[in-house]
């Protein structure tokens, strides 16, 4: 019985260190922010944005998201981390879609 105890206390343990090490995001409202990216997930099509006053940002990409650098469209193997971007989000609930992702280098 003692070693059930132990096994599901250090599950637990492990479960919530796991889970306190995800990625913390914020909402922000609608408009246009200035940031730089921390990470690029290619398969999902998702950045994270730390922006200017230092919020993070999580966007999906959505097939009518426009991403440009230097005023023409690019695809999203563009994207890197530590690139400066400026990004048009739209807030719906909890979520932010990107209306424009705007490479500034």
């Amino acid at each position: 019985m003692t070693s059930k105890i132990l096994k599901s206390v250090a599950f637990l343990s492990v479960f919530l260190f796991m889970v306190s090490c995800g990625e913390s995001t914020d909402v922000v409202e609608s408009g246009t922010y200035q940031g730089t990216i921390e990470e690029v997930e290619p398969s999902k099509d998702e950045i994270y944005v730390k922006t200017d006053d230092n919020k993070t940002l999580e966007l999906y990409f959505k097939d009518n998201t426009e991403l440009t650098r230097g005023g023409n469209t690019v695809e999203f193997s563009e994207l890197e981390k530590g690139q400066k971007v400026e990004v048009e989000v739209e807030k719906v609930g909890k979520r932010l879609d990107p209306i424009s992702v705007k490479i500034m280098e």
